[in-house]
């Protein structure tokens, strides 16, 4: 008997051909909310159909199996990002005006979509081929790009000198632990992450480590 994949879409249902625009879309945009409130194992397809308007024989048209469908769903807002991060990483001027300009545009997009940070981390504890493919597509372009500027601020002064690989890990970091964090503050400190006012000040305060950790105090203020 042959094994069954893991994650597969099963449908004794005859599959039918897309009609109506938009479909695909629909349907990643019922996964998103399904795979950030259930998680990639506990996400129900039937679920997600139902919500996308559409029966299972066709979200298994457009999708293989609920593995492709995240992945899908994650790619989504992978691209997304990347076409605007790509463009301010390598936009002229100063690279101090640069960086706070893509830090400000990272920190921004993850607020707009903090209720899917978990899917990012599920992608990445996933390892295998599909988390290497989109590093590869997105992240690795990305920091290539984050690289340059960093360099660029180097060697013009206007940066310290550090070790850039490290350097890029700790932005991201500064960006990307709030959202990671947000369950355990909200238990540690009573903190409410998502709030206007503890985003703005996140904000702020990323912005200001960013400033005094690596803006070159002989290259002007870093106020």
């Amino acid at each position: 008997m042959p094994a069954v994949r893991p994650h597969a879409i099963r449908t004794t249902e005859p599959a039918k051909a897309p009609t109506a625009p938009g479909t695909r879309a629909a349907i990643l945009h019922a996964a998103e909310e399904e795979f950030a409130r259930s998680g990639l194992a506990g996400a129900r397809t039937d679920a997600i159909a139902t919500a996308a308007g559409v029966n299972k024989a066709m979200l298994f048209y457009y999708f293989n199996s609920k593995d492709q469908l995240f992945e899908a769903v994650v790619e989504d807002h992978f691209k997304e990002f990347q076409e605007k991060a790509i463009v301010l990483l390598e936009a002229d001027g100063p690279a101090r005006s640069v960086l706070l300009n893509y830090v400000e545009l990272h920190f921004d997009f993850i607020t707009a979509r903090h209720r899917y940070a978990s899917l990012y981390q599920q992608l990445m504890f996933s390892g295998g081929k599909p988390m290497e493919r989109l590093v590869k597509k997105y992240f690795a372009p990305r920091a290539e790009a984050l690289d340059r500027l960093l360099e660029r601020g180097m060697k013009s002064g206007e940066f310290r000198r550090a070790d850039r690989r490290h350097m890029a890990v700790s932005i991201t970091a500064l960006i990307v632990f709030y959202f990671s964090a947000a369950p355990v503050l909200q238990i540690v400190g009573k903190l409410d992450a998502f709030s206007e006012a503890n985003l703005r000040l996140r904000k702020k305060e990323v912005i200001d480590f960013i400033r005094f950790g690596l803006f070159s105090e002989s290259h002007g203020s870093v106020a």
